[in-house]
């Protein structure tokens, strides 16, 4: 598929990612993540890398408060990992209720969006780094950042001011 762009409406239906809870591997679907929701999404390389360990994820985390006084009702962060993987990040960000992180593992939902950026020995296919504004499963706001490092266009304060 071709990049998603803003004032497209996301394939709810064919999006499915992992979590991890009671210990097992869980579904969600597109549906139940978006549906009826003001939601920032972004999305990271991997879990437990330098640059989205200590400075993206964290300004999303550091922001919420300032997110839902805008009307969002969901943070989602999605990484190139498996929902183990993903848990235990979220776990050592103490990312608790302000913010979920989604497993894209064979970065299905990346391909299904166009967003994918081949990373070779470092990991092979990896979804590339975005942020986005979705209301109701619409993207409002779109933000890619370019040949995978993180330059701020996909951070928390750009999608704050978004919102304004």
């Amino acid at each position: 598929m071709a990049k998603i762009a803003e004032g497209q409406t996301l394939p709810l239906e064919k999006i499915t990612f992992k979590v991890l809870k009671d210990g097992k591997a869980t579904d969600l679907t597109g549906t139940d993540l978006f549906k009826s929701k003001k939601v920032v999404l972004f999305g990271v390389p991997g879990a437990f890398t330098p640059t989205c360990t200590n400075t993206h994820a964290p300004e999303y985390l550091a922001m919420y408060e300032s997110f839902k006084a805008k009307g969002v009702d969901a943070i989602y962060c999605i990484a190139s990992n498996d929902c183990f993987v993903t848990s235990a990040w979220a776990k050592s960000l103490d990312a608790g209720d302000k913010m979920s992180i989604l497993a894209d593992g064979d970065c299905s939902f990346a391909k299904l969006v166009g967003l994918t950026v081949e990373t070779g020995g470092f990991g092979g296919l990896r979804l590339s780094r975005f942020s986005a504004l979705v209301e109701d499963g619409s993207v409002k706001k779109l933000h890619l950042e370019e040949g995978g490092g993180y330059t701020g266009v996909s951070g928390a304060e750009q999608m704050l001011k978004d919102l304004e």
